[in-house]
């Protein structure tokens, strides 16, 4: 059997390898994609998984650009040749798609697919996804599919390890959200006992000291003095809470990571085209790590939801043995100074509170009609 440059036993082992190393289900959607195409060598190959309301709920690409993905527009519905392959368990080969009575057309910016290949991924009953490929990158036959039988058997072989991996996954992504569930029940319970009782007591002595400043000002002296004690003992179990609520996603995949899953999900809930670049960044200590990505979590939803920024631009790069993050957007903008005069601070203390307390600056440039850039550096370890 051949298949282009990687074929055999080899290619095949090298592909399911893949596709079981990683435990993000929106990794694995793409290593499923990119093995596939070179696997069976087409120019295009897509994974589409279906949500409950007539569409896909993610849908990845490979062969196609960015620029391109961007120019097609929406995800697309199930219809057509997709909706046969979520709803039928048949392999579809077919010679030209468009030729197909169940083709209903694309968008412009689509490129043009002839032959095609697309498979069901089923878990038992359900079917989970459809991979599908086109224009397979050898000579055909006059109104023929490049595609052949052969191909048909290794696309099923695929697809059946495909439906492993990304059950796997799912079932991994499940287990950290119960993971994290219970650790902020077990936490709220925690403020709850140890909070709620120091504030009780903070409310008491106060109520005390201020029945006693007029008749016995000493007593009331010292009762103050126990509620600045109490008040300093509920700032350490409040800071102590905080420092639990470290990100779990950033522990076991770092910033960089972490700051490109989030922002891929911000890119698909906002109509602003929102990217991120990262460049040769280091791993930082855990405190640099979590306070880059507040930082970068609070100018995100400031140019987000104040801004009317149509591009946000995230980029992190490596500068000496630090970090320098920056926002950048093209929004608004407003006049730093005013706001502070006003005291609206748009998360402007607590982001420059954030990288002081690592040892870290930040600056803010930004002007009426101008954008905004918000960038911190930090020292690294």
């Amino acid at each position: 059997m051949s298949h282009g440059p990687r074929s055999g036993l080899a290619a095949v082992s090298s592909a399911l390898l893949a596709m079981s190393r990683h435990l993000e289900v929106r990794d694995v959607l793409k290593t499923i994609v990119a093995s596939a195409r070179e696997l069976l060598d087409a120019q295009y190959a897509a994974l589409g998984v279906p949500d409950d309301h007539g569409g896909f709920a993610q849908f990845v690409v490979d062969g196609v650009s960015d620029d391109q993905w961007r120019a097609i527009g929406p995800l697309p519905r199930q219809h057509g040749i997709l909706a046969a392959m979520l709803h039928d368990a048949k392999p579809q080969r077919l010679g030209d798609v468009r030729t197909d009575p169940r083709f209903e057309g694309w968008p412009s910016a689509h490129p043009e697919l002839s032959d095609f290949l697309g498979l069901p991924i089923r878990d038992g009953d359900e079917v989970i996804g459809a991979l599908f490929l086109a224009n397979k990158n050898c000579s055909k036959p006059q109104g023929g599919c490049g595609f052949t039988s052969d191909d048909e058997e290794l696309l099923a072989i695929l697809a059946q390890h495909a439906a492993i991996a990304l059950t796997n996954a799912r079932l991994y992504e499940r287990s950290r959200e119960l993971t994290i569930a219970e650790e902020r029940s077990r936490l709220a319970h925690e403020l709850h006992d140890a909070v709620s009782q120091k504030l009780f007591s903070l409310r008491l002595t106060a109520q005390a000291a201020a029945a006693l400043v007029d008749r016995d000002p000493a007593r009331a002296k010292g009762e103050l003095q126990q509620v600045a004690a109490l008040a300093a003992e509920a700032a350490d179990e409040l800071r102590a809470a905080v420092v639990e609520l470290r990100p779990a996603a950033l522990d076991e995949d770092g910033l960089v990571a972490t700051l490109r899953t989030q922002i891929q999900v911000l890119d698909r809930a906002h109509t602003a085209h929102v990217t991120f670049t990262g460049r040769g960044v280091r791993a930082l200590p855990a405190a640099q790590e979590e306070a880059m990505l507040r930082v970068a979590q609070e100018a995100l939803h400031n140019a987000l939801r104040h801004s009317g920024a149509n591009r946000v631009d995230v980029t992190l790069e490596r500068r000496g043995s630090g970090a320098v993050l920056r926002v950048t957007d093209d929004g608004s903008g407003f006049e730093p100074r005013t706001v502070r005069r006003a005291g609206r601070h748009l998360g402007l203390v607590s982001m420059r509170d954030r990288a002081s307390g690592v040892g870290g600056t930040l600056t803010v440039e930004s002007a009426p009609g101008k954008g905004t850039t918000i960038e911190m550096e930090v020292p690294g370890g």
